[in-house]
């Protein structure tokens, strides 16, 4: 089984997890995604792309998950699945940002919701064609969102 190596990590104005918002679709804060050197010839035609995906550990998470939980928008508890509770077995995040501009190896985004310092795991470019699903239902969350 491969091991995941961080490509970068995302420099966000967020330094405790209180101060972060829970979806970047509700953060306009604007942040920095810094690639390491070998990888920024990956980084080649993005600009063409409005929105990325990062995919990203949440690093300051505390160990261990349980596989009910309280998620923050609902009182109830939920299974772990049927949430994006940071607390997971494998402690990957997602979000989708806006794509200001690239200089080099650097992403000037707009809508993070992580912490500063984040381990970035990879970029994705946002396809609305193959990403929004608008038949999708929310489960749990309808009229919380």
């Amino acid at each position: 089984m491969p091991a995941f190596q961080p490509i970068g990590s995302i420099h966000s104005p967020f330094n405790r997890a209180e101060e972060a918002l829970i979806e970047s679709r509700r953060s306009t804060a604007a942040s920095q995604v810094e690639l390491l050197p070998e990888y920024e010839r990956g980084l080649q035609d993005l600009e063409g792309f409005t929105h990325d995906i990062l995919l990203y550990l949440f690093y300051q998470a505390e160990p261990g998950y349980e596989l009910i939980v309280k998620p923050f928008l609902d009182e109830e508890r939920h299974g772990l699945f049927a949430t994006r509770y940071p607390r997971r077995p494998n402690p990957i995040g997602l979000s989708v940002v806006r794509l200001v501009r690239r200089d080099g190896r650097l992403l000037q985004v707009d809508g993070i919701d992580v912490l500063d310092g984040t381990p970035l795991l990879d970029i994705k470019p946002y396809v609305p064609a193959f990403d929004a699903l608008p038949e999708a239902s929310l489960g749990w969350l309808e009229g919380r969102v």
